[in-house]
């Protein structure tokens, strides 16, 4: 439930500065009469991404236990490679969102279709890879029912969040949040890339190389508070496979050094001679 609703809080809170941008800029340019449009096209937007996350809970009914594990790994490796592409997105992007999304306006501003198509665009994005992530944590965990009521409540703070920020009643680091978040998710997105490996090695796509790397088991019991917290928070498997472990070191060991440099370590300039 937490890790969900902080999934929910951080992509939500994304889809609403990007909101409160074109509506500010809109309005800037004294064009309150293209809201209504603006906000079709971010209707249109979640709608697209309610209709991914139903389609996603509820598509692979009557699919056989192979097919189901397979699509499941397939969907859940997708999932880890959009958020880790959304992570680094933001670290490059952030500064000059405002501007980019201004200039993407002005080029529409004369249409309403375009304007429209902005929307849903802008919106759609955040939003079908947050359903995406979201089920594959949910899926993951096996705690559907408190996956996605942390999920609502983590969107449903950033709502509030973002109108607080749009109106200017509460000033946050959003590059510090948005550092720190980002490091949670790539090590939530670890755990949802190990449980994909497991799905593939139980439907047989990949080998399953025997006994499980170690078992932690007896000192971490899945039925314990701690055990489960670990579980919800980082799909912690007690006993992993040595294809599970592999991929969750390899992720971590590549992801991690390139997102401390990209966002902790100050950038040089060089210096005249």
């Amino acid at each position: 439930m937490l890790a969900n609703a902080l999934i929910g809080l951080r992509e939500g809170l994304e889809v609403g500065l990007v909101i409160g941008i074109l509506i500010a800029y809109l309005r800037k340019l004294g064009r309150d009469d293209l809201l209504p449009r603006l906000w079709l096209g971010i209707g249109i937007a979640i709608a697209l991404s309610l209709g991914v996350g139903a389609l996603l809970t509820w598509g692979p009914y009557g699919l056989s236990s192979q097919a189901e594990e397979t699509l499941a790994g397939t969907l859940s490796l997708l999932a880890v490679g959009l958020v880790t592409w959304m992570i680094f997105w933001m670290l490059r992007h952030a500064r000059g969102l405002s501007g980019e999304l201004r200039t993407k306006v002005d080029a529409t501003v004369t249409t309403g279709a375009g304007l429209v198509a902005l929307g849903v665009i802008a919106v759609g994005r955040e939003g079908i890879e947050t359903a995406l992530f979201i089920w594959a944590s949910v899926n993951s965990s096996g705690e559907a029912a408190l996956g996605i009521i942390g999920a609502v409540l983590g969107i449903l703070v950033a709502v509030v969040v973002s109108y607080l920020i749009y109106r200017g009643f509460v000033r946050i680091n959003l590059g510090v949040f948005f550092r720190w978040t980002g490091l949670f998710l790539i090590v939530v997105a670890a755990g949802v890339l190990a449980y994909a490996v497991g799905e593939f090695q139980e439907a047989g796509v990949l080998p399953a190389w025997g006994a499980p790397a170690f078992s932690v088991a007896a000192v971490v019991p899945p039925s314990s508070w701690y055990g489960a917290l670990l579980g919800g928070l980082f799909n912690f498997n007690p006993e992993p496979s040595w294809g599970q472990l592999a991929a969750w070191l390899a992720y971590l060991a590549v992801t991690i050094p390139l997102f401390l440099r990209s966002s902790f370590l100050p950038v040089r300039t060089p210096q005249p001679a």
